[in-house]
C-alpha cells in the first residue's frame, strides 16, 4: 500500500475495485445499481468515466446485506451539485447524526463563547458565619457539571467564611424544563437516556459498584469523579435472587430504587445508571462536600423559582465551542438536549426539536422532523439529501473544525486505523439503525458533503423489551453498515 502522502485517486479507485466481489442477489434490488438519475442538467454533475467500472452506490449498498431502507447523497460544497445519491428524499431516523444540526443550531442562537453558570445564591446576608436565610444551588442547564466542581463550589462557600445557614437548602433546576428521560422506549437503566434539568450533575447518572462479599454481595452508589468519590443515598441498589430481569426502578418522592439480578453479576464490576431526579441528585452530593468543608446544610428541596439573592460562588462550563466538539465527539445525548433546549427556549423535547426543524429549513432548506436534539430513538427523520446539502452550506462554518475524525472500516467493520482517507463526519447509531454525515477532500483537493442513512425499522421494532440493549444480530448488523459508509466514501473519493 502506498504511503499516506502517496494517496492517489487511482490507487484508491484500483482498491475499490479490488474488494469490490458482490455476493449474488436472489431477488432484483430494489434501487437501480445506477446514480441517481440527474432531476436537471444543474443539479447534478455527470460522474467520470471511472464511475462506470467501479461498483455503484446502489451495488455497495445491495452487497452490505441490510434489509429494510438505505439512504445517501453526495455533494459538490463548492457548487452545491448533487453527485450521487440512492433514495436521497426518503426519510429516515438520523440516530445521532441529528447533533450536527444541534450544535450549528446552538452555536447560532447562543453564541460560540457562551458558557452555562451554576451558582450558590444567599437570600440573606452573611453573619458570624451563617447566612442568615436560604442558600440555593442553582443552574442554567450546565451539562458538563461533575462532583469535582461541586467540590469547588464548597470550598469557595468555605472561603467565604460560611459554617452554615439559618435557612433552607434549596436546589433550583427550573432553567431548563424539568423531563425524567429522553425517549420512552429504551431501557430503562441505560445511561445514555438520562433526565434533564437545568441542574445536571455527571450526565446525570449515578455509578453502581459490586463485589462479593461474605454471604452475598457488596454494593455502593456514589457520584465519583476524579477527585472526589461521594456515597449517595437518594439511589439505592438491592440485590435480588433471580435471572431476569436484570434491572428494576421504582421511585418514591424523593428516593430512586434499583434491584439487581443477582445472576447477572458475575464476581464484581460497576456501571453507570441514570437518575431521573438530577436537582436532588445534585443537592445531596453538594450537602456532602459541603460537609466534608465543615459546612452543615439541612438536605436539599427543589424549588420552582428563585428571586433575587447574591451569588457568592459559581462555577462555569467551557465555552459554548469547546462543549459542542465534546458532544459530537463523545455524542453525549445530555449534553445535545441541554444545547437545543437553551437554544429554543421551549418547554418540551417536541416543540424544542420543531424549532430547531423550522431554524434548519430557514437557514439551509432543510426539510426534517426533529422530536429531539440528540437523536435517540426513531421519532425523528431526515434525508440523506437534506442534510448533506445543510452540511455542504455550513461547511465554512464553525462546524467542520469540531467533528472528530471518522475511521474508515473493513466490510465487516473493522477499523482501518492507517487508512489515507480522511474524514470529519458524525455517527449515529441505534440498534438496526446506523447514520453518517459529514465531509471527505478527495484526493484531488475536492471537498465533498455527505450523508448515509441506513435502518431496519421492522427488524427493530420487533424486538422485546429485553433484547433493547443487545440485540441478537445487532453487532453485526452495524459492522456491515460501517463497511458500507467507508465503501461509499472510498468510492465518492475516487470516482469524483
Amino acid at each position: 500500500m502506498s504511503a499516506p502522502h502517496e494517496f492517489s485517486r487511482r490507487w484508491l479507485l484500483g482498491a475499490l475495485l479490488a474488494g469490490a466481489a458482490l455476493p449474488a442477489c436472489a431477488n432484483a434490488p430494489e434501487r437501480s445499481k445506477r446514480p441517481m438519475a440527474r432531476t436537471s442538467p444543474a443539479s447534478v454533475a455527470a460522474a467520470p468515466r471511472a464511475a462506470a467500472s467501479s461498483p455503484g452506490a446502489a451495488a455497495l449498498i445491495e452487497a452490505a446485506r441490510l434489509g429494510g431502507r438505505v439512504s445517501c447523497a453526495v455533494v459538490d460544497m463548492r457548487s452545491g451539485v448533487l453527485l450521487e445519491a440512492v433514495a436521497p428524499h426518503e426519510p429516515q431516523p438520523p440516530a445521532s447524526v441529528a447533533k450536527a444540526v444541534t450544535a450549528l443550531y446552538a452555536l447560532d442562537r447562543l453564541g460560540e463563547g457562551h458558557r452555562f453558570a451554576t451558582r450558590l445564591i444567599a437570600t440573606g446576608p452573611v453573619s458570624g458565619g451563617r447566612i442568615a436565610g436560604d442558600l440555593v444551588l442553582s443552574g442554567t442547564g450546565d451539562p458538563t457539571l461533575t462532583t469535582d466542581a461541586l467540590g469547588d463550589l464548597a470550598a469557595a462557600l468555605k472561603a467565604r467564611g460560611v459554617q452554615g445557614i439559618t435557612g433552607r437548602f434549596l436546589v433550583h433546576g427550573a432553567a431548563l424544563p424539568q423531563l425524567p428521560l429522553i425517549d420512552p422506549e429504551q431501557p430503562e437503566h441505560v445511561g445514555y437516556n438520562p433526565a434533564i434539568s437545568g441542574l445536571n450533575l455527571n450526565y446525570n447518572r449515578v455509578h453502581f459498584q459490586w463485589s462479593r462479599a461474605q454471604g452475598g454481595w457488596a454494593v455502593r452508589m456514589d457520584a465519583r469523579a476524579d477527585r472526589f468519590v461521594p456515597d449517595v443515598r437518594m439511589a439505592r441498589m438491592r440485590v435480588v435472587d433471580r435471572d431476569r430481569p436484570v434491572y428494576t426502578y421504582s421511585t418514591s418522592g424523593t428516593v430512586e430504587d434499583w434491584t439487581v439480578a443477582s445472576r447477572a453479576l458475575g464476581n464484581g464490576g460497576s456501571r453507570w445508571l441514570p437518575v431521573r431526579r438530577p436537582d436532588l441528585y445534585a443537592g445531596e452530593v453538594f450537602q456532602t462536600l459541603a460537609r466534608a468543608q465543615g459546612i452543615a446544610l439541612p438536605d436539599a428541596q427543589a424549588v420552582g423559582r428563585i428571586s433575587g439573592g447574591a451569588v457568592l460562588a459559581e462555577v462555569t462550563s467551557p465555552p459554548l465551542r469547546t462543549v459542542a466538539r465534546d458532544m459530537l465527539r463523545w455524542s453525549t445525548n445530555l449534553t445535545a438536549e441541554v444545547l437545543g433546549l437553551s437554544a429554543s427556549g421551549e418547554s418540551g423535547l417536541t416543540v424544542s426539536g420543531a424549532r430547531m426543524a423550522e431554524w434548519a429549513a430557514g437557514h439551509y432548506g432543510m426539510q426534517a422532523a426533529f422530536v429531539n436534539h440528540s437523536g435517540l430513538g426513531v421519532g425523528s427523520r431526515a434525508t440523506a439529501a437534506g442534510m448533506a446539502r445543510a452540511l455542504a452550506q455550513a461547511g465554512a462554518g464553525p462546524l467542520r473544525p469540531i467533528l472528530r475524525d471518522f475511521t474508515m472500516r473493513d466490510a465487516q467493520g473493522r477499523e482501518m486505523r492507517n487508512h489515507p482517507l480522511k474524514v470529519a463526519a458524525k455517527t449515529g447509531t441505534l440498534n438496526f439503525v446506523s447514520g453518517l454525515g459529514g465531509y471527505v477532500t478527495t484526493p484531488g483537493g475536492r471537498d465533498l458533503a455527505f450523508a448515509i442513512f441506513a435502518a431496519d425499522l421492522p427488524r427493530r421494532a420487533g424486538l422485546a423489551a429485553t433484547e433493547r440493549e443487545r440485540p441478537a444480530g445487532g453487532r453485526e448488523w452495524t459492522g456491515r453498515a460501517r463497511g458500507m459508509q467507508s465503501r461509499l466514501l472510498e468510492r465518492w473519493a475516487a470516482v469524483f
